[in-house]
C-alpha cells in the first residue's frame, strides 16, 4: 500500500477497498493509544492532587 492511500484513507478522504485484507497492525495501534491515553490521565490525576489537595492537606 503506497504512503498517499494510507495517508488518504486516515483522512477519510479516499474509502479503505473492502476487497483489500484488513491489517493486522491496526490492533497494536489501537492498544498503543488506550495505553498512552490511560497514562495521560494518570498523570493529569497526579498533578490534580499534587497541586488542589495535597496543599489543603499539609495546612
Amino acid at each position: 500500500m503506497g504512503i498517499w492511500k494510507q495517508f488518504a484513507e486516515y483522512l477519510y478522504i479516499k474509502k479503505r477497498d473492502p476487497n483489500d485484507k484488513p491489517v493486522g497492525w491496526t490492533k497494536y495501534m489501537h492498544r498503543m493509544n488506550r495505553l498512552s491515553l490511560l497514562m495521560f490521565i494518570v498523570a493529569l490525576l497526579v498533578i490534580l492532587f499534587k497541586s488542589l489537595i495535597l496543599p489543603l492537606i499539609r495546612k
